[in-house]
C-alpha cells in the first residue's frame, strides 16, 4: 500500500487528465477509465480490511479528482455501498455482492442525501413483505455506469438502506440532468412513486441520529475533490511560470487539509473547512484562467473547464451550513 497514492497520481496524470477535455466535450466517461481504477484495486478502498489509512485515502481521492472530476465523482459514489455491506448483519447480501463490489466487477451508485432534510425528500412506509419508497433523489450520479444502487429512505426517525437494481419503470423514473460541468457523471433526478423494495433487499435500518453521525467521515472525504482540483490548478499555474502564486495556493491547501482532518474529531468545524476548500478551488481555477490568458475561454481549454468544475464543487455534496460558510467567505 506504500505506493497507493503514487499509483493514483500516475493514473491521473497519464490517463485521466489527458482525456479530461474530451470527456468534458462528449459528456461521457469511457468505461476504460473505470476499468483502470478496478485494475488498480481502487474499488475496494472503503472495505474495513483494505489496510488503507486516512492519509492514503485522501491522497488517492485528491489525485483522481485532479485528473478527471467526472470519473472521480462517479467512482466515489461506489464506496457507500461497499462500506454499508461490509458491516451489515445480512450475511447473504454481503457474501453475494461485496467481493464483486470490492474488485470492481460490480459498480455501485448512491442515493442517500434525500433522507437528511426534515421533512425528508425520500420517504419509506412499511408494508407487507418490504417497504414502499416515495419522493425524489435530486442528484444521483453514474446512472449509465452502475450495476447497483444504494438507496436510502426515511420513516420518521428511522433510515432504511436498500440495495436496488437501477432499472427504470412506472414506479422508478430517472430524469437525466444537463450540467454545466461534469456532465460525464451521468447524473439523474430519481423519482420514486410507491416503489416497492422487498425485505430481502434491505441491508440495514438505523436511527436518523446514527445515520447523520456516520456521514461525518463521508463529508470529510467529500472535501477531497475541491483540494484535488485546486492542486491541479496550482500545478498548471506553476507550469505557466507563476511559481509564487502556486506556492501560496498550496500553502492554503495544506491548512484546509489540516482543518478537514480536525473536523473528524470536532464535527462542528467540518462545514467551515468544507466551505474553505470549495472556495479555494474556485479561486485557484480563477487564478489559472488569469495565468492562462485569453486562451482560457477557448473550447477545450483546461482553465475554462476547471473554472466550471470548481463552480460545480461549490454546490456538489453540499449542505446548508456549507453554503452559509461560502457566503460568509464572500462577504470578507
Amino acid at each position: 500500500m506504500a505506493d497507493l497514492v503514487s499509483r493514483a497520481r500516475a493514473l491521473a496524470d497519464d490517463l485521466l487528465f489527458p482525456a479530461a477535455a474530451e470527456v468534458d466535450r462528449l459528456g461521457v466517461v469511457p468505461r476504460s477509465h473505470f476499468d483502470a481504477l478496478a485494475e488498480e484495486g481502487f474499488y475496494g478502498l472503503a472495505a474495513p480490511d483494505s489496510g488503507v489509512d486516512l492519509d492514503q485515502l485522501v491522497g488517492v481521492l485528491e489525485a483522481l479528482a485532479g485528473g478527471c472530476l467526472s470519473t472521480a465523482f462517479t467512482w466515489l459514489q461506489h464506496h457507500g455501498l461497499v462500506a454499508g455491506l461490509a458491516v451489515t448483519d445480512r450475511e447473504d447480501l454481503r457474501e453475494r455482492y461485496l467481493p464483486d463490489l470490492i474488485s470492481g466487477r460490480l459498480r455501485a451508485g448512491v442515493a442517500r442525501a434525500g433522507v437528511i432534510p426534515t421533512p425528508p425528500r425520500v420517504r419509506v412506509q412499511r408494508v407487507d413483505g418490504g417497504y414502499r419508497f416515495d419522493g425524489e433523489a435530486p442528484f444521483v450520479s453514474g446512472w449509465d455506469a452502475i450495476d447497483l444502487l444504494h438507496l436510502s429512505g426515511r420513516d420518521g426517525d428511522t433510515v432504511v438502506n436498500a440495495l436496488v437494481s437501477p432499472i427504470v419503470g412506472h414506479s422508478l423514473v430517472a430524469e437525466p440532468l444537463t450540467l454545466m460541468a461534469a456532465q460525464g457523471t451521468a447524473t439523474v433526478r430519481l423519482k420514486l412513486d410507491n416503489h416497492f423494495i422487498p425485505d430481502e433487499s434491505v441491508f440495514s435500518q438505523v436511527s436518523y441520529d446514527k445515520f447523520v453521525a456516520d456521514s461525518i467521515f463521508a463529508s470529510r472525504l467529500n472535501g477531497c475533490a475541491p483540494l484535488g482540483l485546486a492542486e491541479r490548478c496550482a500545478s498548471l499555474i506553476e507550469a505557466a511560470g507563476e511559481e509564487e502564486t502556486a506556492t501560496a495556493l498550496r500553502s492554503e491547501q495544506d491548512e484546509i487539509r489540516r482543518r478537514l482532518n480536525a473536523g473528524l474529531a470536532d464535527p462542528a468545524t467540518l462545514p467551515a473547512a468544507r466551505a474553505a476548500g470549495a472556495d479555494l478551488a474556485y479561486r485557484s481555477a480563477g487564478a489559472l484562467a488569469a495565468a492562462t490568458g485569453s486562451r482560457a475561454v477557448l473550447p477545450g481549454a483546461h482553465a475554462g473547464r476547471l473554472v466550471r468544475e470548481a463552480t460545480f464543487l461549490l454546490v456538489a455534496a453540499s449542505r446548508p451550513e456549507i453554503r452559509a460558510g461560502l457566503l460568509e467567505l464572500a462577504r470578507r
